[in-house]
């Protein structure tokens, strides 16, 4: 049986922010939606689930060679930790580490994108993490809404480039809308 939706917020960490190594363009702002889109999954009996990405602990292949380049990435705690706005929707819905690009490797997630009616996208970065959870969620059979002003990634040209990849898979798979038109949908 379907539950609504589940809105996946991904890894909205202080490294993805202006002035950080691995800025995105609009980590900040992409919070803010993210907290109105919060706000408003609780009234509609949508799940919300925020992943961390974590270096893995025994990383194997090139997680290796990943683990030594950012190195001073993986040992800073504020720029593990998240943004505070989305810190904030810790108190109310669950946070999860991840050492790998998909949100859905993490059992508890996945088996709410396969109870759920629509899996809902949010976060960074938009060509890595959030494309990888994007393919694994079409793959599980999930219906997959992407929030096109509510995902950010390293440049406008690689967020088009996904836009791009994700055109092809719509309307079967998946389907693009900013935030406005989610929030206004109605039942």
């Amino acid at each position: 049986m379907k539950h609504g939706d589940l809105i996946l917020v991904t890894d909205m960490q202080n490294v993805y922010t202006q002035g950080q190594e691995w800025a995105c363009l609009d980590t900040e702002g992409i919070s803010l939606k993210i907290a109105d889109i919060a706000a408003v999954a609780k009234e509609r009996g949508a799940d919300v689930c925020l992943t961390r990405f974590m270096p893995p602990q025994t990383p194997e292949g090139t997680w290796k060679e990943y683990n030594k380049k950012y190195a001073g990435i993986n040992a800073n705690s504020w720029l593990n930790e998240l943004v505070p706005t989305v810190k904030e929707l810790t108190q109310t819905f669950p946070v999860y580490d991840k050492s790998v690009y998909s949100s859905l490797s993490i059992p508890q997630i996945r088996e709410a994108a396969r109870t759920a009616t629509r899996v809902v996208l949010t976060g960074v970065v938009a060509e890595c993490c959030v494309l990888w959870t994007a393919v694994d969620a079409i793959d599980l059979g999930c219906k997959v809404i992407y929030l096109t002003d509510a995902v950010s990634g390293f440049t406008r040209q690689k967020e088009e480039a996904t836009e791009l990849i994700f055109e092809g898979l719509s309307p079967l798979h998946i389907l693009m809308m900013n935030t406005e038109q989610y929030l206004g949908e109605t039942d």
